[in-house]
């Protein structure tokens, strides 16, 4: 089988696509044959060693794939069937999906929801996913599209932008935060009804602002965390579900003892199957399809590596769907 292989060793930290023997797949209840898989920012920093993502070597990278059961030890499973799969350590820890063979434990499988297809279910893939995982915990907690504006910081990355597109869709009035004043009008069409420049979060500020959001889905972290839950509304809501603007909370906790503004975190690697199962179900009837097509790009397994460092410099913005038996769902 091809795969994207990283290894380590005394020769160095390296990676590249090779032929490998599908014998060497670890151990697994369920053979999957990938259809597609996604080059994600957190695979990039595997490929490309910028970050310390690979916990054992050598591994097959891919947080996430989706493709056909080819045997199965497990009862859920039969051959044949469409799955997917995110998270788990799977590129991590364990090998994952950019290799055209997987073999994983069937508790971190799903079935493909009705009315997606293994392309569609990539293109969406985790970013998604943690996604909807925000929107449930939003709505969990009280926010509905009568209680005011969401906003979404970080919103021209792919979490972003799907985020953007369920909560318009779902009937929200939606604010976008971005560093990308280019892609501004491409984020109206998404759904935002006004976009932000992410330099107006960056800057510490009051610890209680005039308060504007009733919930938030905040991408960056940071002083952008620290100001947007200070212009929450009372008992607004945010979740976080990502660092990148720094780990510190530069804040206080005047928010959340005079506004009683809640603020959750979204782990969405380790979460537990039923969440994974409500979130997917979700995503397959309240994320528009036209969207998805809009922030979506497709590459194939030759070109991921050349991509990961084009991820990290910032020339490819979109989701990347990566075709690896493209043909084989349609088949199925």
């Amino acid at each position: 089988m091809r795969a994207v292989l990283i290894e380590e060793d005394a020769n160095g930290y390296r990676c590249a696509l090779k032929d490998i023997n599908a014998q060497h797949l670890p151990d697994g209840d369920v053979t999957v044959r990938v259809c597609y898989s996604a080059l994600n920012f957190k695979d990039a920093l595997a490929i490309t060693g910028a970050a310390s993502i690979v916990r054992t070597f050598p591994i097959v990278p891919g947080i996430d794939f989706a493709g056909i059961v080819e045997e199965s030890a497990d009862d859920r499973f039969k051959t044949g069937d469409a799955v997917l799969l995110n998270g788990w350590g799977a590129g991590e820890s364990h090998w994952g999906g950019l290799a055209e063979y997987a073999r994983v434990k069937g508790d971190w499988l799903l079935p493909i929801p009705n009315g997606l297809t293994p392309r569609q279910t990539m293109a969406i893939g985790s970013a998604g996913y943690v996604a909807m995982l925000c929107i449930l915990q939003l709505e969990r907690h009280g926010v509905t599209p009568q209680t005011g504006e969401i906003v979404v910081t970080g919103a021209a990355c792919g979490t972003g932008c799907l985020a953007i597109s369920v909560l318009s869709n779902l009937g929200y009035q939606v604010v976008a935060v971005s560093s990308r004043a280019d892609r501004a009008e491409f984020l109206r069409n998404l759904g935002a009804r006004e976009v932000l420049p992410d330099e107006n979060f960056a800057e510490p500020g009051n610890s209680l602002a005039k308060p504007r959001w009733a919930g938030a889905i905040d991408l960056v972290g940071g002083q952008t965390l620290a100001n947007v839950c200070a212009m929450m509304r009372y008992q607004g809501v945010v979740t976080c579900c990502s660092g990148y603007g720094g780990m510190e909370f530069p804040g206080n906790l005047a928010p959340f003892v005079q506004r009683g503004v809640t603020l959750v975190g979204v782990e969405s690697t380790m979460c537990p199957r039923p969440v994974r199962e409500t979130a997917w179900q979700r995503l397959a009837s309240d994320l528009p399809r036209g969207n998805l097509d809009a922030v979506t790009d497709e590459i194939s397994l030759e070109q991921v590596i050349d991509a990961a460092y084009g991820m990290l410099d910032g020339s490819h913005l979109d989701r990347l769907v990566v075709g690896i038996s493209p043909g084989l769902d349609r088949q199925s």
